[in-house]
């Protein structure tokens, strides 16, 4: 059984920095593309950030050169460090993990607030 668990979400000033963690068990197949998604209250989930196997990186316009992804092949694990928080990066961070057999998971979550 896949098991996604994510770590690092909480209340920080504006400015401030977090860094979340995404680590992926239980499956005999090799992770393809990894990512981090979020939903704000009222909205809808959003790509915040992807990484392929080979390191290939994509971002939403509103966190580039503020959000770093990277994954830690060896681990099953995904980062995205966050740098200059604004209070509108506040919401729910989920990561999400797809295998090259096609298998798709999300993780429990993680809260993000950001105060002004």
């Amino acid at each position: 059984q896949v098991q996604l668990v994510e770590s690092g979400g909480g209340l920080v000033q504006a400015g401030g920095s977090l860094r979340l963690s995404c680590a992926a068990s239980g499956s005999r197949f090799s992770i393809n593309a990894m990512g981090w998604y979020r939903q704000a209250p009222g909205k809808q989930r959003e790509l915040v950030a992807a990484i392929t196997s080979a390191g290939s990186t994509n971002y939403a316009d509103s966190v580039k050169g503020r959000f770093t992804i990277s994954r830690d092949n060896g681990q099953n694990t995904v980062y995205l460090q966050m740098n200059s928080l604004k209070p509108e990066d506040t919401a729910v961070y989920y990561c999400n993990v797809r295998f090259y057999n096609g298998g798709f998971y999300w993780g429990q979550g993680t809260q993000v607030t950001v105060s002004s």
